[in-house]
C-alpha cells in the first residue's frame, strides 16, 4: 500500500471543506456559557455508595476564577450545574476518607460531564494527623490499587491529545517508559524488551482477543485499533509485576474499562477522520429508567472513498475494515448493575503485486511478487453483573464469548520479459478460527481500615480450528503445517491480601495459579508489594515481584511433524514460559502538577521453547512476524533474560500546556539452544519520547491547540540475509547462524498534531490534522530478497502522511 502525500491532501482538502459547511451552519448560534458536571462517588473497594462527599469543580483557565460545588445524595450522586466551559480541576473530600483530585476535566458544549470516583479510606483514626497525599491525583493512580509498581492509568481524551497517537490506546502507550513502537504499519508494542505476544488484553475484567484489524492469532497488534476511545473510560496499563488477579501473561496487561452512557440525556457524536466515518449515540432508555446505552459503529475511510470513485493513493490495495462499539447498563437496586457490553469488527485487503509500480521501492504492505488476500474478523460479548453484597463486600461476575476468524491466502506470479504477469499459482493458505467462552468472578472484602482481600477465578474454554499449508506448484506437492480441531480449557485462580500499617506502609502478598488441561501443565506464582510514603506524601517508594507464567501460542503447541507417513503433534506437552520479575520505583511530585519517576527491573526468563537441533532460534522472539511459525519438536530448554532503567519527568495539564518526557535504556538477551548468548529480536536498548502541548482561547468558545512528539529508538537487530543461498533458491534465505546479529540504524520520527475547538450553543465542533513523520525519517520496516532484480530489497516504513479528523458532539 503505497502512501502518497500529495494524494493523501486531498482528503485532507476534503474534510476541510466538511469543517468550512458545518461552521457555516452553526456559526451564528449563541455560544452558551455554562454545562453541567455530574457522577456518583463510591467506596474504591466495596463500591458502596458514598453519602455526603463534597465535589468542588474549579477551572484551571489562569484568566478566570470560578469554583462551585454539590454534595453526593444518598446514592453517592452529585449534580454541578452551571460550570463554565473550558478545563477544570474536580476535588472530593469526605470525613474517614483520602482526598482526591481530577484535573483537567474538559468540560464542553455539546456534552454533559459524567464522572465515576472512588474514595480510598484513611488507614488511621481521625484525630490523627491526615497525610495530604498529591500521589492520589487522578493521572497516576490506577483503578486497581493492588498494582503498586510498573502501572499507570489512562483516559479517552490522551488517545486524542498525543501527537502520533490517532486515538489509539497502543500507540498512545508507546510513549510511555519502558515501552517501544517503531513499528509504523502496526501498533504493537515492546514492553521491556519481551515479545508483544506477552501482552494481556482485558476488557470489562474479559481476556480478550487481539482487538485490532488485521490482526492475527499469533500477535497482539495491527494497522488500527478496533476500540473506540469515545466508548472508553479511564483504564490501566501495566508493564510488570502485575497483581495477582492477572495471569498467562509476561510482558504487559491492558486492563480496558468502557464507559457508562449518559442516563440522563440523549447525546450524539458523529466523526470523519483518517481510520474512518464514525457515529455514536447514548442516552437513556427512557426518561422513566436510569439505564442507559452508549454505541458507536464506524467504517473505513478508503473503503468510503473507493465506493465514490476517489483514488487515495493506495491503488488497489485499499483497506476495508468496520468495527461496533457498545456497553448498556441496567442499575438493579442501590447497589447492583448489570452491564451487556460488546466489540466486533471484519477488516480484509487485497494486497496485489500483480498491479505494484515496479519502478517503485516502498511498497510496505506487500510484495511484487505475489498476490496476498488476508482477511480477519473478530467479536466480544460479555454480561457482568456487579453489587455490594453487605457494607464491606463487593462481587462481579462477568460471563462472555469471544470469536476470530482469520485467512490468508497468497498466490505466486509469473512473469514475462516484459515484467507482465501471465500466470499466478496458489502458493499457501491458511485458517486460523477460535471460539472462546469466558467466566471471571472477582470478590474484595474489607475487614477494616486497615485489611482486605481479593480473590477471584477466571475460566477460559477454547474451541480451535486451525489449517495451514504450503504448495509447490512445481512438483506437485504441498505440505500442511497445522490441520486441527480441539478444544482446551486454562483455569486460573487469584488472592491477594493488603494491609496498610499506616498511612505511610503498604504491604500486600498474593499468589495466581493456572492450569492448562490441554497437557496437564500447571503452575503457582507468587506476588508481592511493598509501598512507603515518607513526609508530606511527594515521595513514594515501592518494590514489587512477580512469578509470570504463559502458555504458547495455541499454533505452536498444535504443530504437526510428519513421522513414518503419520502427522504427530510434537509440540503439545510444551510447558509454560516463566519470567521472575523485580521492580524497584520512585516518584517524587515536585509540584503537584509535576511528577519525576524512576524505575529499575530485572526480569530473568526461564523455559522458552527452542529446537531440540543446534540453533538459534527460541519463541522468546515470536510476534516479530505477522504469521504463524511453524517450528516443530520443540523443548522448554531455552532462557533470555532483561533488565533496564526507566525515567519520566511529567508535567500534567494546567495553565494551557503540558509534557511529558520518557527515557528507557534497556538489555534484552537471550540463549538458543545452540547456548549462545544473543541479541533478542526486541532489543533495541533505547527508547526517548519527547512530548508536549499547548492550548490557547482564541476567543470565548474557541481554542487552538498543538502538541508535538520526538521519537528516538535504537536500531533493531536483524538476522542478515544470506544473499547467495537466496539467488541459489529463489527467495529470501537468512544466515540464522548470526540470527539478530546485524543493527539498523536508530529509528526517528516527529509528529506534530494541530487541533481546533468551537463551542456553539448546544454542540462542539473538533477539527484536527496529525502531520507523522514530520521530517519524513527513513525509517529501516525490513531487508528482504526480490527473485526479479535477484538483489536484497530494503523496505522504508511510512514516510511524511497527514492524517486529518472532524469530530462534531451534540
Amino acid at each position: 500500500m503505497n502512501h502518497h502525500p500529495g494524494r493523501a491532501m486531498i482528503i485532507v482538502l476534503i474534510l476541510l471543506m466538511l469543517v468550512v459547511l458545518m461552521s457555516s451552519a452553526f456559526g451564528q448560534a449563541p455560544i452558551p456559557s455554562t454545562q453541567t458536571v455530574r457522577g456518583r462517588v463510591t467506596d474504591a473497594i466495596t463500591q458502596i455508595p458514598l453519602i455526603g462527599v463534597s465535589v468542588r469543580v474549579d477551572s484551571e483557565v489562569p484568566s478566570e476564577v470560578s469554583r462551585s460545588g454539590a454534595v453526593t445524595d444518598e446514592e453517592g450522586n452529585f449534580r454541578i450545574a452551571g460550570v463554565s466551559l473550558g478545563r477544570h480541576s474536580v476535588t472530593i473530600t469526605y470525613i474517614g476518607y483520602e482526598p482526591a483530585v481530577i484535573r483537567d476535566v474538559i468540560v464542553t458544549s455539546g456534552k454533559e460531564v459524567v464522572l465515576s470516583i472512588v474514595m480510598t479510606e484513611h488507614v488511621e483514626a481521625l484525630e490523627e494527623v491526615v497525610i495530604a497525599s498529591d500521589a492520589q491525583e487522578d493521572q497516576t493512580t490506577t483503578n486497581n490499587d493492588l498494582a503498586m509498581v510498573s502501572g499507570r492509568s489512562f483516559n479517552p481524551d490522551e488517545t486524542k491529545r498525543y501527537a502520533g497517537a490517532i486515538g489509539d490506546p497502543s500507540r498512545m502507550a508507546a510513549n510511555y517508559a519502558g515501552v517501544a513502537g517503531g513499528n509504523d504499519a502496526r501498533n504493537d508494542i515492546v514492553v521491556r524488551g519481551n515479545s508483544p505476544t506477552g501482552m494481556l488484553w482485558q476488557m470489562e475484567g474479559l481476556n480478550i482477543p487481539n482487538p485490532n484489524h488485521f490482526g492475527s492469532l499469533v500477535s497482539t497488534g495491527g494497522p488500527v485499533s478496533m476500540l473506540n476511545p469515545n466508548t472508553l473510560g479511564k483504564s490501566d496499563f501495566l508493564t510488570g509485576a502485575f497483581p495477582a488477579q492477572y495471569g498467562n501473561a509476561t510482558a504487559g496487561v491492558f486492563d480496558i474499562r468502557l464507559r457508562n452512557g449518559n442516563n440522563e440525556r440523549r447525546e450524539l457524536m458523529g466523526q470523519i477522520g483518517f481510520n474512518g466515518f464514525e457515529f455514536g449515540a447514548e442516552g437513556p432508555f427512557s426518561s422513566k429508567s436510569k439505564a442507559s446505552y452508549v454505541v458507536n459503529y464506524r467504517y473505513s475511510t478508503l473503503g468510503v472513498f473507493k465506493a465514490l470513485g476517489l483514488n487515495v493513493g493506495t491503488g488497489n490495495n485499499v483497506p476495508l475494515y468496520q468495527d461496533l462499539n457498545f456497553k448498556l447498563s441496567f442499575p438493579t437496586s442501590r447497589r447492583g448493575t448489570l452491564s451487556v457490553f460488546g466489540l466486533g469488527g471484519s477488516s480484509r485487503i487485497d494486497l496485489l503485486g500483480s498491479e505494484a509500480d515496479l519502478d517503485s521501492n516502498d511498497d510496505l504492505y506487500g510484495s511484487e511478487n505475489v498476490d496476498s488476500h488476508p482477511r480477519y474478523r473478530t467479536g466480544i460479548a460479555g454480561v457482568a453483573y456487579e453489587v455490594t453484597v453487605s457494607p464491606t463486600t463487593y462481587v462481579r461476575a462477568v460471563a462472555g464469548i469471544s470469536y476470530t476468524h482469520e485467512s490468508m491466502r497468497t498466490d505466486s506470479l509469473v512473469r514475462n520479459d516484459e515484467q507482465d504477469v501471465v500466470s499466478q499459482y496458489l502458493r499457501n493458505e491458511g485458517r486460523f478460527a477460535t471460539t472462546k467462552y469466558s467466566l471471571n468472578l472477582l470478590t474484595r472484602t474489607k475487614f477494616d481500615r486497615k485489611n482486605s482481600l481479593t480473590s477471584g477465578i477466571m475460566i477460559d474454554v477454547t474451541n480451535a480450528d486451525f489449517f495451514q499449508r504450503d504448495i509447490y506448484a512445481n512438483v506437485n506437492k504441498d505440505t500442511t503445517r497445522l490441520n486441527v480441531a480441539d478444544m482446551s480449557t486454562l483455569y486460573q485462580f487469584h488472592t491477594t491480601w493488603k494491609h496498610r500499617f499506616n498511612s505511610h506502609w503498604s504491604f500486600q502478598a498474593g499468589a495466581h495459579g493456572q492450569y492448562f488441561d490441554l497437557n496437564q501443565q500447571w503452575a503457582l506464582e507468587p506476588r508481592a508489594a511493598v509501598q512507603f510514603i515518607p513526609g508530606a506524601g511527594k515521595h513514594m517508594i515501592s518494590l514489587g515481584y512477580g512469578g509470570l507464567n504463559q502458555t504458547q501460542l495455541l499454533t505452536t503447541h498444535y504443530a504437526q511433524t510428519m513421522y513414518n507417513d503419520q502427522m504427530l503433534l510434537t509440540n503439545i506437552d510444551l510447558k509454560f514460559s516463566t519470567s521472575h520479575q523485580l521492580v524497584a520505583s520512585y516518584e517524587w511530585f515536585i509540584t503537584e502538577r509535576l511528577r519525576l519517576k524512576a524505575e529499575s527491573y530485572y526480569q530473568s526468563l526461564t523455559n522458552i521453547p527452542v529446537e531440540q537441533s543446534i540453533s538459534s532460534y527460541a519463541a522468546i522472539n515470536s510476534g516479530i512476524s505477522f504469521g504463524p511459525v511453524s517450528k516443530d519438536s520443540l523443548v522448554n530448554k531455552g532462557s533470555g533474560h532483561n533488565y533496564g532503567l526507566e525515567l519520566t519527568l511529567e508535567r500534567f495539564f494546567d495553565k494551557g500546556y503540558f509534557f511529558l518526557v520518557t527515557s528507557s535504556l534497556f538489555n534484552s538477551k537471550y540463549k538458543g539452544s545452540d547456548g549462545i548468548e544473543r541479541n533478542t529480536a526486541y532489543n533495541t536498548q533505547h527508547v526517548i519520547n519527547v512530548l508536549g502541548g499547548k492550548e490557547w482561547s482564541l476567543r470565548k468558545g474557541m481554542f487552538l491547540s498543538a502538541s508535538l512528539k520526538v521519537t528516538s529508538i535504537g536500531g533493531p537487530y536483524l538476522t542478515p540475509l544470506n544473499l547467495e543461498a537466496s539467488k541459489a533458491m529463489g527467495y529470501a534465505v537468512y544466515d540464522e547462524s548470526n540470527a539478530y546479529s546485524e543493527r539498523q540504524r536508530s529509528y526517528f520520527r516527529t509528529d506534530l498534531k494541530v487541533a481546533f475547538r468551537h463551542e456553539l450553543k448546544k454542540s462542539t465542533m473538533e477539527f484536527s490534522i496529525d502531520f507523522q513523520n514530520l521530517t519524513n525519517s527513513k525509517n529501516v520496516f525490513a531487508q528482504t530478497y526480490n527473485p526479479r532484480t535477484n538483489s536484497m530489497t530494503v523496505l522504508y516504513q511510512q514516510p511524511f502522511f497527514p492524517v486529518p479528523y472532524f469530530r462534531i458532539t451534540f
